[in-house]
């Protein structure tokens, strides 16, 4: 999957402002919802180059970012956009650094979870609750499956493609498999989360809000 990104790097932020839905108002409408007291500490799933931290460091500039990303370029072009801001840098997989505990007031995954299966998230999600300090909260902004069958659909064409390809192991994957909001929501409670809501949606992305 890092290899994807590294070749999306030119003309990423553009792509994803112009051929995503509601992009240039879901991004901002992102960043207001994040904390924005005096250093507050905050993780970002899957930064990217940083289209959401653009918007929320305007709002909070004090802010204690810790961004994970597969791509060490994302991250390069990430880093170049704020050099005199507090941001520590992981390239790797989320799925497997460790977050440690009570270490965050919030945080936020644009775009990013929508290739992955309930049963893989869950654990996940169960380390970021740990993560996350008393009253703290994950905002997910999202691509959403429309239909049980359509989350159903999108499995199956990856199997098969893999299934072609004579691809077997269980490596992770740029193709587009997401659950229905619905079953988003449900991955996060059952990891802990004590309230889970779907706030606003533009097209097929939504924000969930997700508490500690």
């Amino acid at each position: 999957m890092s290899d994807f990104f590294e070749r999306r790097l030119s003309g990423y932020d553009e792509h994803m402002l112009a051929n995503i839905d509601g992009a240039e108002e879901f991004y901002s409408f992102t960043a207001r919802l994040l904390p924005d007291h005096q250093g507050c500490s905050i993780l970002d799933l899957g930064c990217g180059t940083g289209l959401e931290l653009e918007r929320y460091f305007a709002l909070c500039p004090t802010a204690r970012v810790t961004g994970i990303d597969l791509s060490h370029g994302m991250l390069d072009a990430l880093e170049s956009k704020f050099p005199d801001k507090d941001i520590r840098l992981i390239c790797g997989s989320y799925f497997d650094l460790p977050f440690g505990v009570d270490e965050f007031d919030a945080a936020v995954s644009v775009e990013s979870l929508h290739h992955f299966t309930m049963d893989e998230k869950i654990p996940l999600y169960s380390k970021l609750c740990e993560a996350l300090k008393d009253g703290g909260y994950f905002i997910l902004t999202d691509y959403f499956a429309e239909s049980e069958e359509d989350e159903k659909l999108c499995r199956q064409k990856l199997q098969q493609l893999k299934a072609e390809q004579g691809i077997s192991d269980s490596g992770f994957y740029h193709y587009d498999t997401p659950l229905t909001a619905e079953h988003e929501c449900e991955a996060l409670k059952k990891a802990g989360f004590s309230s889970v809501v779907v706030l606003k949606s533009w097209g097929p992305t939504s924000i969930i809000k997700a508490a500690k």
